[in-house]
């Protein structure tokens, strides 16, 4: 059987993976960030103040995913997917009728774990376990949800923020998630299930994948590896997350407007949508790891040019570099932990890796806002920021040969 009519085969494993992808939004920081004016208004918060807030919610839902992460080894993940939307909806609902920091808290902690944390995290592991040498192309398939989610969410946004109060669009987000996406991924587990795509056996390539070594969380976290991948990995929600958290502030210093910065968001997805495409096919035929030191680049590239002018070209400029970086770091997390490590684990492995991505974008809104309260500006920072993604390129070059070789787990009694 074709890679093709393997792929249209396996159309509602790609759909329910894409419809996570896009729900994700909902606690995503690009839409969350939309709302931080009349937020911070409402409760009379600093930009430094909103961000500590949104650093503790998301520490919180890091140290909550690192836990829940795991059920995905253990249980159905379409048991699991269709909690973790009612999850998502029922805390939009709470963001709807914020009335004080306290319930402010509650409710970023909940969209911060559902959406970014346990719906990304489900996705990905979906597309790891159920693919292996399609697993490239099956993640660029299936993660066009992310771009989708991000074209679509700031410009909606944006748009109903001049003909309804930001409380009646929260409840409207919750509504949209139980009536619509709920049915959806509900009726794509049943056909998954029905076809057995959840079964590893439906992928031809799994001879081979069987072969590999599947390491357990305990044994990655004795990889050195593990550790000299996370400063590079680490960077980009880094950087993306604290960027789009404060773009309000960020268009005030550029004297642009916001509607203008949230056009540019299309361009953003069109980008990560064709670079995640093209990751697709080349991690299949060459591997995360060969990826790994040109993803960072583009993102470079961007805050330098972010750093340097307030030309109103830079907004799209911008966000085309950024969306190639945030594409090609999509398929390449997506794909190198099975690589690496196996697929048996992957749960507990992935929820690791996504719980650290998810602390380093609870670091950026609070430590960037405390710099912009102190002083520092966002250019500056976003130009020591463009030289340290530089600096990781080249590591990862640097790594690359120990990465290609197939490594079996440790030993318990190994030192």
């Amino acid at each position: 059987m074709s890679t093709t009519t393997q792929l249209r085969r396996a159309g509602p494993a790609l759909g329910f993976g894409f419809l996570l992808a896009f729900s994700s939004s909902v606690g995503q920081t690009y839409f969350i960030s939309m709302f931080a004016g009349e937020i911070r208004a409402e409760l009379n918060l600093t930009h430094g103040g909103f961000g500590v807030l949104y650093t503790v919610a998301t520490l919180a839902s890091a140290a909550a995913l690192l836990w829940l992460g795991k059920l995905a080894d253990r249980f159905d993940l379409s048991l699991l997917s269709t909690l973790t939307l009612a999850g998502l909806a029922g805390c939009a609902l709470i963001m709807a009728s914020v009335n004080s920091v306290a319930m402010l808290c509650v409710a970023l902690f909940g969209l911060r774990l559902f959406g970014q944390g346990l719906l990304s995290h489900l996705t990905m592991t979906a597309m790891g376990r159920w693919f292996s040498t399609e697993r490239g192309r099956a993640l660029s398939v299936a993660t066009l949800g992310f771009p989708a989610g991000e074209a679509l969410f700031p410009i909606l946004a944006a748009l109903l923020l001049t003909l309804l109060t930001w409380r009646e669009i929260w409840t409207g987000a919750a509504v949209g998630v139980i009536v619509v996406m709920l049915p959806a991924v509900g009726w794509l587990g049943r056909l998954v299930c029905m076809r057995g795509l959840d079964e590893p056996e439906h992928n031809s390539s799994m001879e081979t994948a069987a072969t590999r070594h599947s390491w357990t969380r305990a044994q990655v976290l004795r990889d050195p590896r593990f550790y000299a991948l996370l400063p590079g990995l680490l960077a980009p929600p880094f950087i993306i997350t604290g960027v789009l958290f404060h773009q309000v502030h960020l268009v005030e210093v550029k004297s642009w407007t916001l509607a203008m910065f949230a056009a540019c968001y299309p361009l953003y997805a069109i980008s990560a949508t064709v670079v995640a495409l093209g990751f697709g096919w080349l991690v299949d035929r060459h591997g995360a790891a060969f990826l790994l030191p040109f993803y960072l680049l583009p993102l470079a590239i961007g805050l330098a040019l972010l750093g340097t002018t307030n030309a109103t070209y830079a907004a799209p400029g911008f966000m085309v570099l950024m969306g190639a970086s945030a594409g090609g770091a999509t398929i390449v997390l997506g794909a190198l932990w099975p690589e690496l490590y196996g697929t048996k684990n992957l749960g507990a492995i992935r929820s690791l890796s996504v719980a650290l991505l998810v602390l380093s974008t609870a670091i950026a809104p609070g430590l960037m806002g405390w710099l912009i309260d102190d002083g520092f500006s966002l250019e500056s920072q976003f130009l020591m920021l463009s030289a340290y993604m530089f600096a990781c390129a080249l590591a990862f070059a640097a790594m690359l040969p120990g990465l290609s070789t197939e490594r079996p787990p440790p030993t318990p009694t190994s030192p």
